[in-house]
């Protein structure tokens, strides 16, 4: 289904006098100043802008991908601190969505929030990026989460489809918990927190959970991509994969990346059971939520009425 027709697009752009970009990520970028004041307000417009052209015009992939297969992705930055000039104290909310195969609806695909979203800018630099070096922070965490996106986004296409990808965000993740400008130290690259960023990546790619990522293919490529034509098999799927979860979270429990699937999916899995005919099939799927997601019981019960 998705990039098909990349071999051919290539050839043909191979044949034409100019080079293709991918541009993987289309993103909106919404920063907010949370009780602090800036003197310039031209400055967040800027900040705005220059995350905007990092996310959405580098190349990220050696695939290609059509315009309506670029990743979707909300950003909201809300800066709560400015301990001195250039130097910005902030928390970041993720929510990145993919579209449900033959149809114009989109289901959310993450949704992350980081509290440790600190950063040094200036407008006179522009953000930049080397695969294998520290720049800045901000370049760091924004590449991080480029990679993090576009990993989840093709585990839901391939089993384990993400893994190349993923490598990358390890690699950032690496040489920043290393970098020694103390002026931007970011405990989100170490693991003194347990949802933070290097847990998040440590769940997505610890062997003994990798029923999380074959989860997110079964629960879209095999799920929501076959609901319209076939919603009792795709409900099947969904809980195949949902099952899956379970089982991993035995292993590590409130892991970050069970509790950021959920924040993104609850409401959606209530809206697709709630409508099956199967009372058995909602019986043991809403003990199976009861046990993996207790936070979101009172939506889940409402899958049974």
């Amino acid at each position: 289904m998705r990039r098909i027709f990349a071999l051919v697009f290539l050839l043909v752009a191979g044949l034409m006098a100019r080079p293709s970009q991918a541009q993987e990520l289309n993103a909106q970028v919404a920063i907010s100043l949370e009780n602090v004041t800036i003197t310039d307000p031209t400055l967040v417009a800027q900040l705005q802008k220059d995350i905007l052209a990092f996310l959405n015009t580098r190349t990220w992939t050696r695939q290609t991908y059509r315009p309506e297969e670029r990743i979707k992705l909300r950003m909201f930055v809300g800066i709560t601190g400015i301990p001195q000039n250039g130097t910005y104290q902030a928390t970041m909310r993720l929510i990145a969505t993919r579209p449900v195969y033959g149809t114009g609806y989109e289901t959310n695909l993450l949704n992350i929030n980081d509290r440790n979203f600190n950063f040094n800018y200036t407008p006179q630099t522009p953000l930049d990026y080397a695969p294998n070096n520290f720049v800045n922070n901000l370049s760091s965490i924004l590449a991080f989460y480029a990679y993090m996106v576009i990993g989840a986004d093709q585990d839901t296409f391939a089993r384990l489809g993400g893994t190349t990808y993923y490598d990358q965000a390890r690699n950032i993740l690496q040489y920043s918990a290393n970098q020694t400008q103390t002026n931007e130290s970011d405990e989100g690259w170490r693991d003194t927190n347990s949802r933070n960023r290097y847990w998040l990546l440590n769940n997505l790619t610890d062997p003994q959970l990798e029923a999380f990522r074959t989860g997110l293919y079964a629960y879209y490529r095999q799920g929501m991509d076959i609901f319209i034509e076939k919603p009792d098999e795709a409900r099947a799927s969904i809980i195949t994969a949902l099952t899956g979860i379970q089982k991993a979270n035995v292993v590590r429990p409130s892991s970050l990346f069970v509790r950021a699937f959920f924040d993104a999916k609850a409401d959606e899995i209530t809206n697709i059971f709630r409508t099956s005919t199967d009372s058995q099939q909602k019986q043991q799927l809403i003990a199976l939520l009861t046990d993996v997601d207790p936070s979101n019981l009172a939506k889940y019960q409402t899958i049974g009425r």
